[in-house]
């Protein structure tokens, strides 16, 4: 769980259930030595009561199975709900996947919380959750929220790795993961793995393919390793060293000037990453990534006109990044245009209505 300031269950009592609903419901195999759950968020009161409804029992099962899965009375939540609606794992799901692509991660995470909770077992509500923590990751402009998601996410790949039967889908998205981290060799290993024991053609024809590409460009080297990690353990200097080191043998790796990029971004020496990116894009880097890296040098060297153009170009080849956005709207800030500037913050919160670095920039605006 993300977002651990508040008790999700702190709405939640306990009831018998009364006399008139006992009576509709002879198709619920009802324990009467349990008392149901039932969230109540203005308090138990007169008029909750007569309003209640097996909706609301159901909700308040599912919430306990989504933060409290070990709840002593877990397995008779389990079958109560799958016996009540049977069809529910899929309505959850399919509207998890939905929230979660409409930017509504709050609601997207309690739902695959609660299909992990209810299947305990199946492998895909967690897979879906790590994916989703991935996308949030990838669309926030808070570095250390986002390294708290990426860590969510990893934990979810290293336990579902874990179970020998885990289908070979968990092996690629963990795969995927570590390369957009970084960790070539880690994800070589998985997408190998995925490889041999995947039979579908289309995703292990591309997962091959990037194997072969961490293989030819050295990814897996150790020192582009170390340098990697130095700089995101903020240590940019000794990052810098490293990666000079590994250019040295591998000219021509575009990954390696994107590194070094990164690195003197980081450092506030916008003059040598944009030199840097400027190399990576000639050897064949130009990757949403990369460009919005330039982007931001440019940006913070005056340069805004050619900004705008990388910035463009980035969102062109990834729409819906909200990152590049936002973006674009400090440069339009920057250049004087509140028009352009106030429509790019809106498109971001239109993906991520929590976006902070957008909402306070509108409150500027």
């Amino acid at each position: 769980m993300i977002n651990q300031n508040h008790n999700p269950t702190r709405d939640i009592v306990y009831i018998s259930v009364p006399d008139d609903m006992q009576s509709h419901a002879e198709s619920i195999h009802l324990d009467p030595e349990r008392k149901l759950p039932v969230e109540l968020p203005d308090g138990p009161s007169v008029g909750a009561l007569q309003s209640l409804s097996w909706e609301m029992i159901l909700s308040a099962m599912l919430k306990i199975l989504a933060y409290d899965p070990e709840h002593s009375d877990a397995d008779y939540y389990r079958r109560f709900i799958r016996g009540v609606r049977p069809e529910i794992v899929n309505e959850l799901t399919e509207t998890g996947v939905l929230k979660a692509r409409n930017g509504d991660y709050a609601l997207a995470e309690e739902l695959f919380l609660a299909l992990s909770g209810l299947l305990p077992g199946d492998p895909i509500p967690r897979l879906n959750l790590a994916l989703m923590y991935e996308q949030q990751s990838e669309q926030s402009h808070d570095e250390a929220f986002s390294e708290r998601l990426d860590e969510h996410a990893f934990n979810l790949y290293r336990e579902l790795l874990q179970d020998e039967d885990a289908p070979p889908e968990v092996a690629m998205n963990a795969g995927f993961f570590h390369l957009r981290k970084r960790n070539y060799d880690r994800a070589r290993q998985l997408l190998e793995q995925f490889v041999a024991e995947s039979d579908d053609e289309e995703k292990t024809a591309e997962a091959q393919r990037v194997v072969d590409q961490i293989g030819q460009q050295s990814l897996d080297d150790t020192v582009f390793k170390e340098a990697f990690d130095f700089i995101r353990l903020g240590q940019e200097q000794q990052g810098i060293q490293r990666i000079e080191e590994f250019l040295e043998r591998h000219p021509d790796v575009w990954n390696g000037w994107f590194i070094l990029g990164w690195a003197h971004r980081r450092l506030g020496d916008y003059a040598s990453g944009r030199d840097a990116f400027d190399k990576a894009i000639s050897l064949g880097g130009t990757s949403p990534d990369t460009l919005n890296e330039l982007g931001i040098c440019l940006m913070e060297l005056g340069e805004h006109d050619a900004s705008l153009k990388r910035l463009r170009e980035a969102l062109t080849i990834e729409p819906d990044n909200t990152k590049v956005m936002c973006n674009l709207g400090v440069v339009h800030l920057k250049m004087g245009n509140a028009g352009e500037a106030k429509r790019y913050f809106s498109s971001v919160l239109a993906y991520d209505p929590e976006d902070p670095v957008a909402n306070e920039y509108l409150k500027q605006l």
